[in-house]
């Protein structure tokens, strides 16, 4: 009795896993960088609290949606710098509709060090293709 149970149970295992048809492998999406269009920062920082950074980000048409921040950091020896992009997935439909919406959304941000913070937002390319960006400072107090 057992045998046939496990026979009937591979069997049943075998043509749930056959009828699962992945043909369809094809991405329906692409990440892409969307424009910073403004960005609110305090004054000032004081270390160890955590701040929302509230983000206005370009939405050029209906088929593109805000994912989320891509945060890169790197320093001098006088200063901390944060870069920030917003990734957006544009969705692999025809006749996408332009909106040029302005979206805001924010991202946490936890005060590790007493040097200034330089925060450059990704606003675009410029004619020549480089990359372009709003920069503001904010000192820490401790």
């Amino acid at each position: 009795m057992r045998k046939s149970y496990l026979k009937i149970l591979g069997l049943a295992s075998l043509l749930i896993i056959a009828s699962c048809s992945l043909d369809d492998d094809r991405v329906n999406f692409q990440y892409t960088p969307l424009h910073i269009t403004n960005a609110s920062l305090p004054d000032t920082f004081e270390l160890g609290r955590v701040y929302t950074v509230d983000v206005n980000i370009l939405r050029p048409d209906d088929c593109t949606l805000l994912d989320q921040f891509d945060v890169r950091r790197s320093f001098t020896d006088s200063t901390q710098i944060r870069t920030v992009s917003a990734v957006g997935i544009t969705l692999d439909k025809e006749n996408c509709i332009e909106v040029n919406d302005e979206l805001q959304d924010g991202f946490q941000f936890e005060v590790l060090y007493t040097k200034p913070y330089i925060f450059r937002f990704y606003t675009g390319d410029n004619t020549e293709s480089e990359p372009e960006f709003l920069e503001i400072e904010v000192p820490v107090k401790e």
